[in-house]
């Protein structure tokens, strides 16, 4: 008897309907997988079995045939376990001879038979959705973060048992629908930028790189509150949408980071250590998986200590930064994963810490400073926007009792009116911040008046800077013109904007 049950697999972030063809003939008894599976797929003969005959039924000693279509298609995890099982089950009549042409199952079985959680199930469910599937049968545990896509019915199931008398019409399983998406954050009693004691210049700075999604780097002596003010930046960042929502935890479903029900509603902030590899910044291995970039997409990435990390791991941001997106290229696949993130780098001025600090004596050589300064290659420097110098906080900002610094709910509404502003200006452009903007939209959207220009052309030249760092100032340009509401993008705009590429000039030779 022949049965044909529909199941997924991924590559990157898209699936890809398999079916699973599955024979009973008579024959000696044998369990035979075929269709280029990997070594997880060969494992569920074991798994299956087992299930099966501790589910109360009795696993057939027949001959038993699987074939998974299309056979050029590499497959690989075990979510094909259920689909196997429930193909099994059709074939010994266990479950009656209905329709199941547009119903998927997705799920890895435990020995017991109780169908257990996977990876990737959001992923898969929406690409299903695309793909014409009307229902998708899966793991109980996956019910939250697959509930939310709209247009498709979603079965959780515990077990196999479940599973039979749900589709022999003995249980009723209703459609599980996660509740409506709220992106309202609750206050973070931990981080706040009330917090931070002086720097009223760094704080600027922060707000102008948020208001545009701007890449920064901040350069200070040791104690200067580089990561402290780093870690409060999620918090003066617009919500995250349900589109974007979406999207992170696709890719969080896929790397099997999800650890909370339904989907990712804040903004991703990563700080991986500077020991980590390339691979685990970019994305990549044997079977690639995202890498930090991917993990930080429309969140934080930051990167403390920055010349600590390996030159050729720097390198690589390279394409992630330019493009928002990454490209792993194997053997078996060559795989695309979003990487929309902005960056938040830190740095001391020279391997001691306190060159140029007014307190603390500086002991390191020219030469030291000169090396340790190249270890950031002028082609990263210049894809970063925002370059600030800090400087120690003063005895006095500490032990201010009246602490007038700002809450960051008061710094996310100027950020919020200032995306607002962006979102409006580009609703034709598919361009959400301003620093998206490239090529002919620079001209478009980023123009001077004369005085401005006249700015522009004495900075470009006396800070050497190039045509990439000159789009740049001008795309900041707009951002602080736009927290401002102004449209014209004045000299004092620019003036300030030029302050912040200072670091071009006085740390760096590009």
């Amino acid at each position: 008897m022949l049965s044909k049950i529909n199941t997924c697999v991924l590559q990157g972030l898209e699936g890809n309907i398999v079916e699973v063809e599955t024979d009973l003939s008579n024959g000696m008894p044998s369990f035979n997988i075929v269709g280029l599976p990997d070594m997880a797929i060969k494992e569920s003969k074991d798994r299956v079995r087992t299930a099966i005959n501790n589910s109360n039924y009795r696993f057939p000693l027949n001959r038993i045939t699987i074939n998974l279509a299309p056979a050029s298609l590499k497959k690989e995890g075990s979510q094909i376990d259920l689909a196997i099982a429930t193909g099994i089950l059709k074939c010994m009549d266990i479950i009656k001879n209905i329709n199941l042409s547009d119903t998927c199952f997705i799920g890895e079985l435990s020995l017991d038979g109780e169908v257990t959680e996977i990876d990737g199930a959001l992923p898969m469910v929406i690409s299903l959705l695309s793909l014409g599937i009307k229902r998708v049968i899966l793991p109980f545990k996956n019910k939250e973060e697959c509930g939310v896509v709209k247009g498709i019915d979603i079965i959780p199931v515990k077990n196999l048992e479940q599973l039979v008398s749900y589709l022999n019409g003995l249980e009723v399983i209703e459609p599980w629908k996660t509740k409506e998406f709220s992106n309202v954050e609750k206050d973070n009693k931990f981080y706040d930028f009330k917090d931070i004691k002086g720097q009223e210049t760094l704080k600027r700075a922060m707000e102008v790189a948020a208001a545009g999604g701007h890449n920064i780097l901040i350069i200070g002596p040791p104690g200067s509150g580089k990561t402290m003010i780093s870690k409060r930046l999620p918090t003066i960042l617009p919500d995250m949408s349900f589109e974007e929502a979406l999207e992170v935890t696709k890719i969080y479903s896929v790397a099997g980071l999800i650890k909370s029900n339904g989907l990712i509603s804040k903004r991703p902030y990563r700080s991986p250590h500077h020991t980590i590899s390339k691979v685990s910044l970019v994305g990549g291995g044997r079977v690639p998986t995202p890498g930090e970039v991917s993990l930080a997409h429309y969140g934080v990435l930051f990167l403390d200590e920055l010349p600590e990390f390996g030159k050729s791991v720097l390198e690589v941001l390279r394409q992630p930064l330019e493009d928002n997106m990454v490209t792993i290229s194997r053997v078996n696949a060559t795989l695309t994963y979003p990487s929309n993130f902005m960056l938040v780098a830190s740095m001391n001025p020279c391997p001691c810490g306190y060159y140029g600090d007014p307190i603390h004596e500086c002991s390191c050589s020219p030469r030291d400073i000169d090396r340790y300064l190249k270890k950031i290659s002028g082609p990263l420097l210049d894809r970063i926007d925002i370059h600030i110098e800090v400087n120690p906080v003063n005895y006095q900002d500490l032990k201010d009792k009246k602490n007038n610094s700002e809450a960051s709910n008061i710094i996310k509404d100027r950020v919020n009116k200032c995306r607002e502003i962006q979102i409006k200006r580009y609703s034709e452009e598919k361009i959400y911040s301003n620093s998206e903007l490239q090529g002919r939209s620079i001209n478009k959207y980023c123009k001077t008046n004369k005085n401005g220009e006249k700015i522009l052309k004495n900075a470009f030249e006396k800070l050497g800077l190039s045509a990439r760092a000159y789009n740049k100032v001008l795309k900041v340009s707009r951002t602080i013109a736009d927290l401002d509401e102004s449209e014209e993008i004045t000299e004092k705009h620019i003036l300030e904007a030029i302050q912040y590429r200072n670091m071009d000039r006085k740390y760096f030779s590009i």
